[in-house]
């Protein structure tokens, strides 16, 4: 559990609405651990803590589909590149791994390959086994056997230029002799034990800065903006994966890397090739029985496929290839004295307790801040009031155990009580906000305390303005986090239309903006370029860019690539309007009867209970068919919808809205090539079981045709496709006169049957 952890509450025990608070706490939480890992080079959090938080987000999504959030943590790799570095675009993406921590993982692992490759037990399967080096990701292209080119992973899809750097590491070779013509070998940058203790040694004789750890250490030496510094520093590299090609390197996985080891690259000694994840496992016990010895940082074994055209057929999952996984080492512990108890507030205004330590060493890295959850886990309990910890509260002055599940956020785990000073008080979690004075609020069922100063609070406006500037939304150059703090706190812009008006607002602005310290007239004047470029943009980025909760950017894209236009889904989300507050009352009503039939002990009656709800307040058809149309959209739930539309609703923040899309020109979302496709434009539902290939793949397919894929049957149907055990919206596609067809007429229809 974590800092926003609902209350200790477990996946499976979370309510609707907790889920989704709770995956927007996740999306922060991990959202801001890649930022400070990948792009920082200084990890805040353990990486077991990351891992714990990724299986909670991933457990809660798995239980919720239609809670997923736009900027889920599963939907992401890495982070943003730095702006110091130029930017390159991989030509094949560079993903992270799936993580396994219990053997039972790798068995299952095995049989989930197996069950989509279709293969029996018995057939032969081989992986290969390979320890995971804790270091930095980089691709390294070849062109005619030259190094041409060398990049950082980045976020995946862009990551930084870094090759006068890398040409420095003596592991990389300058030229290949026999390599394909087009060659990107992938591997892992890092530094040797010995390498870097004589590394901080040198550092702290010269009055420079000590790492916490050789990944740090690393990744802080191939990413400087002077080549002569990271020629100066002991980096070292292992080849263990690929990119684009212009020829395959081999047959198999092991092939593939006993050909780098040919062509002069290092590759781990200990890679192995295993049939079957009882062999896997073995090797793993061999590998960490050796982890001391190495000399040299691993945090897990990676298991892959070694038959490279399984690998193809096997293909990949939004961010994580389905023949790979991690199987990570576990987690490590400390003690250390408990110094103070902080409150940060978040961009929703929820109250999060941060401790901090004295500085403890935990698996390599130094830590002195640790997450506290919330006020029932600092009081020994979990959100339904049972003990934690055996009932042990947390207070100042305590000697407590510090957790860090994989290196990254870590926790306050235990406390002992035999070491408490005397006259420690019981710490009482503040219930007004210490940024703005606002009360701080806990709704029944909520876990986390938020504040209710909106706008007004400085920590709620200033990182709702950066989440409007960030990457995936306006991503204006020159206008950063910064920058915003800075314009924030001289009253330039309070709300995001302010920054369109900025040029306009202080006609002289340029003149004025070119006099504050840190810029000039150039600068200025590229910002207010920066800005009227950002006038003409695409629809999901808005939609994003708004900061809705819940609205991340998977679903900030589905909701463009559905609707398309702005005055469209504006109209759409308005219209929903009265058919989403009889939503919010039928829920209401179902959780009374459900407490009266609790204290009565009988089975509630829900459905009536709902009906009576929507009947009490009839809505008018139009309504209620924009509301059923944005619920239907797949990826988009009840909960994602209540919250668009009552943002929408909210006078305040509707004419923010507007003001702002007035100065805008949204533009319409482009539509797939589906030229000839015979399901272009039309709304398809899958129902029952597809035996023939996954619900995954089948809803991959017909996006890729141009169609539509709603989760749920209503008049806007045009097909559905109905396997074995299709129920319910078998029916209700009957009953309103909808196509159906089976598996085999929907391949035939695409022309894969």
């Amino acid at each position: 559990m974590s800092a926003a952890d609902t209350g200790g509450i477990a996946a499976e025990d979370l309510t609707e609405a907790q889920a989704a608070r709770e995956l927007e706490r996740l999306a922060a939480v991990l959202n801001a651990a890649n930022r400070a890992y990948h792009t920082d080079d200084a990890p805040e959090i353990s990486d077991a803590e990351y891992d714990a938080l990724k299986i909670r987000n991933a457990a809660i999504e798995a239980r919720f589909p239609h809670l997923k959030r736009a900027d889920s943590p599963s939907d992401q790799v890495g982070a943003a590149p730095d702006d110091g570095f130029a930017k390159v675009r991989h030509a094949v993406r560079m993903l992270s791994l799936s993580n396994a921590f219990e053997a039972e993982e790798v068995r299952d692992f095995d049989a989930r390959i197996r069950r989509y490759l279709n293969l029996d037990g018995g057939a032969p399967l081989a992986f290969t086994a390979e320890p995971k080096i804790d270091g930095l990701s980089l691709s390294l292209r070849y062109e005619d056997g030259v190094l041409v080119q060398a990049a950082t992973r980045g976020d995946g899809e862009t990551g930084e230029n870094v090759t006068a750097n890398a040409r420095t590491i003596s592991d990389i070779p300058a030229r290949l002799d026999g390599a394909p013509q087009v060659l990107e070998v992938r591997g892992e940058v890092y530094m040797s034990h010995a390498d870097f203790a004589a590394l901080n040694e040198r550092q702290a004789a010269s009055g420079g800065k000590t790492f916490a750890n050789p990944r740090n250490a690393a990744a802080g030496s191939l990413r400087q903006l002077d080549s002569a510094i990271t020629a100066a520093r002991p980096l070292r590299f292992f080849a263990y994966a690929w990119g684009e090609v212009s020829e395959a390197l081999a047959e198999t996985q092991m092939g593939a890397i006993d050909r780098l080891a040919a062509l002069g690259f290092q590759t781990n000694p200990l890679t192995a090739l295993c049939d079957g994840p009882e062999e896997m496992l073995a090797h793993y016990a061999a590998i960490e029985a050796q982890r001391a010895t190495l000399g040299y940082d691993i945090d897990g074994v990676v298991y892959k496929v070694d038959d490279l055209a399984l690998q193809q057929r096997l293909g990949f999952r939004a961010t994580t290839p389905r023949w790979a996984m991690a199987h990570k080492f576990p987690a490590e512990l400390a003690w250390t004295w408990l110094e103070a108890i902080d409150i940060q507030v978040g961009r929703t205004g929820a109250l999060s307790p941060v401790a901090r330590l004295t500085p403890v060493t935990v698996g390599g890295v130094v830590v002195s801040n640790a997450t506290l959850h919330n006020e029932d886990y600092i009081a020994g309990r979990d959100s339904k009031g049972g003990e934690i910890r055996g009932g042990k509260d947390i207070r100042v002055g305590d000697w407590v155990q510090v957790y860090r599940a994989g290196d990254v956020i870590p926790k306050v785990a235990d406390v002992d009580l035999s070491k408490r000073p005397e006259g420690a008080e019981a710490y009482r979690f503040p219930t007004v906000c210490p940024e703005c004075g606002s009360d701080a609020i806990r709704e029944e069922g909520d876990a986390v305390r938020r504040c209710t100063g909106g706008l007004i609070c400085p920590a709620q406006a200033v990182e709702k303005l950066k989440h409007f500037v960030s990457r995936a939304a306006f991503d204006i150059e020159g206008l950063g986090a910064k920058q915003v703090e800075q314009f924030y706190r001289d009253d330039w812009i309070r709300e995001p239309a302010d920054i369109f008006r900025l040029e306009e607002r202080y006609g002289t602005g340029l003149q004025q903006l070119k006099n504050r310290e840190g810029w000039g007239e150039k600068s200025a004047q590229n910002l207010f370029d920066a800005i009227r470029e950002r006038r003409r943009i695409a629809l999901r980025r808005v939609i994003f860019a708004l900061g809705i909760r819940h609205v991340g950017e998977v679903v900030a894209a589905d909701l463009a690539k559905h609707y398309r236009t702005w005055p469209a889904f504006e109209a759409a989300v308005t219209a929903a309007a009265p058919a989403a507050a009889r939503h919010v009352a039928a829920d209401e009503a179902e959780a009374r009867e459900r407490a009266a039939a609790a204290e009565e002990d009988r089975r509630p009656r829900i459905a009536p209970a709902r009906q009576a709800a929507w009947e009490a307040e009839p809505v008018a058809e139009g309504a209620k068919a924009a509301w059923d149309e944005l619920v239907g959209i797949d990826g988009i739930g009840a909960i994602v919808a209540v919250s668009l539309v009552s943002t929408f609703a909210q006078p305040a923040e509707r004419a923010s809205i507007d003001a702002l899309a007035a100065l805008l020109e949204v533009e319409e979302e482009d539509l797939p090539d589906t030229a000839g496709s015979p399901v272009a434009g039309k709304t398809v539902v899958f129902t029952g079981t597809l035996e023939k290939m996954t619900r995954a793949e089948a809803k991959a397919r017909a996006e890729a045709l141009g169609a539509k894929v709603a989760g749920s049957v209503s008049a806007k149907t045009d097909l559905l496709v109905a396997g074995p055990g299709a129920g319910s919206k078998a029916k209700k596609a009957a009953d309103l006169g909808i196509e159906t067809i089976d598996e085999d007429g929907w391949l035939a229809l695409i022309g894969e049957g």
